[in-house]
């Protein structure tokens, strides 16, 4: 269940998350709390000197469903802390939260991520990825920041299985390996936002060189899934950065999983024989005291 607190707190909170101009809608509305509960999202604008949608982002940032049921609140002062907070947008954890309930938290919040990600995935388009991963000369895995865990994750599984793979953490060998791909090889990229610089220009270089492409990320219609062959999607729509981005290795991680087990799937006597070899040659590597 998610706390409640008065507007003036919820502006405290978000305020250096604001943007310029939602940070002057905020700076009006915390000091003139009464004159606030009587203006429309026009009049509002008008004074702040800001869009309409600028006010109705930052009424949703304080954690309403947007300006009417701001204006309510503050009309109802009496009732404002019947009304839920979601700062984060999704991401369930406020400054005043007991911290013996962060386990609860931490795994209601990767449990909705699984749940998303088993309802967005597409049986064909995974199945397809899965092909062009086991037929490649060369796979090549991209992600920065938050995505990289799950890009060196596929990695480790897919050499398991005696394939030819391929990941640097510099963004810039990311690119440039990119750039001498062939027909023969895939190109895989993780990006929760679709939009990051980085792996969308790793991406694209990929597919101008020729090489098919996979793009593993939360959003349609993104720069990412532009360049890519296949995309698999691990969730349904937006979600914000600062919040359910930072468990987007959840989602991406369960995805890595299931390419895995497709891929042995794919041709079992040939991938749960490299398997075994693989084993074999690291045997030696176990502790025995």
């Amino acid at each position: 269940m998610q706390s409640s607190v008065g507007v003036r707190e919820r502006i405290d909170h978000v305020y250096p998350s604001l943007r310029p101009a939602e940070q002057a809608v905020a700076r009006y509305v915390r000091s003139h709390l009464d004159e606030a509960a009587g203006l429309t999202v026009g009049q509002l604008a008008e004074i702040s000197r800001v869009s309409q949608p600028t006010v109705i982002r930052f009424a949703r940032k304080l954690g309403f469903g947007g300006y009417r049921e701001l204006r309510y609140v503050l009309r109802h002062p009496q009732e404002e802390r019947s009304v839920t907070f979601d700062p984060l947008e999704g991401f369930d954890l406020n400054p005043w939260d007991n911290p013996d309930d962060v386990p609860g938290k931490a795994v209601a919040r990767a449990k909705t991520l699984i749940d998303e990600l088993h309802s967005a995935m597409d049986g064909k388009a995974l199945h397809k990825a899965t092909t062009l991963l086991a037929q490649s000369r060369m796979i090549d895995i991209y992600g920065v920041e938050n995505s990289m865990s799950p890009a060196l994750d596929l990695c480790t599984k897919l050499t398991y299985l005696g394939l030819q793979c391929r990941f640097n953490a510099d963004a810039y060998l990311q690119q440039i390996g990119a750039g001498h791909l062939t027909k023969d090889d895939t190109a895989i990229a993780f990006s929760h936002s679709g939009s990051s610089a980085d792996t969308v220009k790793a991406l694209k270089l990929a597919k101008s060189a020729g090489a098919h492409t996979i793009a593993v990320t939360n959003n349609t219609g993104t720069p990412l899934a532009n360049w890519a062959d296949v995309t698999l999607l691990t969730g349904r729509g937006d979600m914000a950065i600062y919040g359910n981005a930072i468990f987007s290795r959840v989602a991406h991680s369960i995805t890595v999983d299931m390419l895995y087990m497709s891929v042995i799937l794919s041709d079992y006597g040939r991938f749960s024989t490299e398997l075994d070899r693989s084993g074999r040659i690291i045997a030696d590597r176990e502790f025995r005291g």
